[in-house]
């Protein structure tokens, strides 16, 4: 199983690793990438001999918020992340995030009131069609994640307003959609928090799933005895219905990181 450590949760959660000590720490423990690396750090991971499985759509923090099924941003989210795109493509990166973003007609303002779930998707349809249709001869990828609504403890365990809360609802936006070039970003944590049957739904949707992203539930930590997922039987899943791309370690830790990392690529490794 390929493995890719996520920069930000090592980054920008109390640790403060450098892209230097995140990049030798993946070449140990066996991984082959770093994702979510801000651009002008890219070079540094290729230096390492690394791939970078997964970029940003280049919107500003949090950049899940303004997405593609509010029609107020959706211009402004399409042309940040075809600019990533041509980014991704010169540096050989093969997958660019995207999001829903909040049902919130204003995201400034929530009274103002809410965007329909029918209509976000119509919205989001479009959005990534765009983006797919573009992306396509520069052998990018747009995967769309999905994000649980639930979660209220920290801004980054959960997104409350999030319109694709929902994987199947996700899944459907993928399928209309219909290009290779865009993709379900199936985030275990996630789903599990959201709509739980992980390994029937990586079954269901193999053919739209191009990202994994993993981390412990509940809490968004480590993959270890205090949480609820049997990542041995997901990542053997995955196998069996032929995934071929990356799977994320993307947990904030609660202890030292290297000894959390080590114990998820084990977890991972089948």
């Amino acid at each position: 199983m390929k493995q890719s450590l996520a920069y930000w949760c090592l980054n920008g959660t109390g640790w403060k690793w450098n892209i230097e000590r995140i990049c030798e720490t993946a070449v140990r423990l066996g991984c082959r990438s770093v994702e979510l690396v801000p651009p002008e750090l890219w070079g540094v991971v290729k230096q390492h001999g690394l791939d970078m499985a997964l970029a940003h759509n280049g919107m500003p923090d949090p950049v899940f918020v303004k997405g593609l099924n509010n029609p107020r941003y959706q211009e402004e989210v399409v042309e940040t992340t075809k600019r990533t795109i041509d980014r991704c493509a010169e540096s050989g990166v093969p997958n660019v995030i995207a999001f829903t973003g909040y049902k919130w007609i204003d995201v400034d303002d929530p009274a103002r009131g809410e965007i329909s779930r029918e209509e976000g998707a119509v919205n989001t349809v479009r959005g990534l069609k765009a983006l797919a249709d573009y992306a396509a001869p520069r052998n990018v990828t747009v995967v769309m994640e999905h994000l649980n609504t639930r979660d209220s403890s920290d801004p980054m365990k959960g997104h409350p307003g999030y319109q694709g809360d929902d994987i199947d609802y996700c899944a459907d936006i993928i399928r209309r959609v219909g290009s290779p070039r865009a993709k379900l970003l199936f985030d275990v944590y996630h789903v599990a928090i959201m709509n739980g049957d992980i390994i029937r739904r990586l079954r269901d949707y193999r053919d739209l799933i191009g990202h994994i992203h993993v981390a412990g539930v509940p809490g968004r930590a480590e993959l270890d005895e205090c949480q609820e997922i049997q990542f041995p039987a997901v990542m053997r899943t995955l196998v069996e219905t032929g995934y071929q791309g990356y799977v994320g370690l993307e947990f904030i830790p609660t202890r030292e990181p290297g000894e959390g990392l080590a114990q998820a690529v084990r977890a991972c490794d089948v």
